[in-house]
């Protein structure tokens, strides 16, 4: 577990490697063979931009993929997670949670999870901030890309 506790504050995560390394170095990569086409016109250095920016879009839809996939996991165990702790009349609604809803739901504990599932069904938590906002136990995850 990370030294410092996950909150609401500060549970959004860079991946240093890939924000801070990997997107600037490949969108410097893209600048630069642009500015070589440009002072040098060729069909070479067409090509060269043309796979410059393949790579920066390779980059970004593999980040893409992996928290689409991430997405998807994180909805099934909260569908798993709500027919466990919500009481039976709200477990014929778990359906009606849209993906977001979900996704912003796993940061409540077990305890206040009911409450809050009936406040966004109600239409009272609109968007996912609202949602995270609205969790008093924040239950850390520590495992997300």
């Amino acid at each position: 577990m990370p030294e410092t506790t996950q909150t609401f504050k500060n549970h959004t995560r860079l991946v240093p490697p890939f924000h801070f390394f990997v997107l600037p170095v490949l969108l410097i990569n893209l600048v630069n063979t642009i500015r070589h086409a440009y002072l040098a016109p060729s069909i070479s250095t067409g090509w060269v931009v043309v796979v410059a920016a393949a790579l920066l879009m390779m980059a970004l839809l593999v980040r893409n993929m992996a928290l689409t996939v991430q997405d998807r996991v994180i909805r099934l165990e909260m569908r798993h997670r709500l027919m466990d702790v919500l009481p039976s009349d709200l477990k014929s609604r778990v359906n009606e949670l849209t993906h977001r809803q979900l996704i912003a739901l796993r940061f409540a504990s077990d305890e206040e999870m009911p409450a809050i599932v009936r406040e966004v069904l109600a239409g009272n938590l609109a968007t996912q901030k609202a949602i995270k906002g609205r969790v008093k136990n924040w239950q850390g995850d520590y495992l997300r890309c």
